[in-house]
């Protein structure tokens, strides 16, 4: 199933889960079941993201986005996050007012509302699971949301069901908001993370340079590699640029041969989808300064040939 047919299918599935829960939330005064219904809001937001981002990411590449749309589907993946942290931060500013007067909950209503809300996210989830070990920022913030929202469900539903054998207890239902909204939060923060490290162009995570530096070296007809920087233009997209020394003094022809051949050797060891190279006869480092012009400091990644 194509990622655009998984996410709209969690955009209905969202959709019905969070008129049930505000329904229901209001009916049995339930602010864990409220709570419940907003972080599903969300969803319907970061799902309807997340397939805008997808549409995006099928644009071809123009001169003034050379390197397409790609980085369309970190920004959602940063926007998605952001948007559950304000939101969590809201549940737990309510839940505290809560703690300090609780109030009566119907949690037959909410035990039903809640289970619907489990089963539902915990589908919605499954259907946007990447099946080929994809590390998609994107995606990964869209099962995110899922997840989450099936624990919270699943928090409400433990909640619920103790409220109704206890006869009280409804101290519960905010606690149950906060707990399961820091743990949201955590989530999201390291998302924020890795979507912050791929637009500040940091090296990929799980990429050794020293080790992908060691291995175009290694190439045939390759006297050294320096001036490497490696970096992702979206979650399963890497691009590169390096200067490397020829052995001898090859002629233009036998430099494209050994090019070509670095290039062949990094793409599928290394996931590097786009390439620069700079080949060189002798190495270009002095002691003033390596291979940098400060002219163009910052423009370097802009250009190059796909491969």
């Amino acid at each position: 199933m194509r990622r655009e047919t998984r996410l709209r299918a969690a955009l209905g599935l969202n959709l019905v889960i969070v008129v049930v829960q505000v329904v229901a939330g209001f009916a049995a005064n339930s602010l864990s079941l409220l709570a419940d219904a907003g972080h599903n809001l969300t969803d319907v937001a970061a799902v309807v993201l997340s397939l805008v981002a997808v549409r995006m990411a099928t644009r071809p590449a123009t001169a003034r986005r050379s390197f397409g749309w790609h980085r369309s589907t970190i920004l959602a993946a940063q926007a998605n996050a952001a948007m559950l942290l304000v939101v969590t931060g809201l549940i737990v500013f309510e839940a505290v007012g809560r703690l300090r007067d609780p109030e009566p909950v119907e949690s037959g209503i909410v035990i039903a509302a809640a289970a619907l809300g489990l089963v539902a996210n915990a589908l919605a989830a499954l259907i946007l699971i990447e099946r080929q070990g994809s590390r998609d920022l994107n995606m990964r913030s869209a099962v995110l949301h899922m997840v989450s929202d099936a624990a919270a469900s699943a928090g409400v539903l433990v909640a619920a069901v103790v409220m109704t054998v206890v006869g009280g207890a409804y101290w519960l239902d905010p606690v149950v908001s906060i707990l399961i909204s820091l743990v949201i939060a955590w989530q999201a923060v390291g998302l924020l993370r890795e979507t912050a490290d791929v637009l500040l162009e940091s090296t990929p995570e799980g990429l050794d340079p020293d080790e992908l530096m060691g291995a175009m070296a290694a190439t045939d007809g390759v006297e050294s590699v320096h001036d490497l920087h490696v970096w992702s233009l979206s979650s399963d997209l890497r691009a590169l640029a390096a200067h490397v020394v020829l052995d001898g003094h090859p002629t233009l022809e036998e430099a494209q041969v050994v090019g070509q051949r670095v290039k062949q050797g990094i793409s599928g060891r290394f996931g590097i989808a786009h390439a620069t190279l700079e080949l060189e006869c002798e190495a270009c480092v002095t002691e003033a300064d390596p291979c940098i012009d400060p002219a163009s400091v910052g423009g370097s990644g802009a250009l190059g040939h796909h491969h």
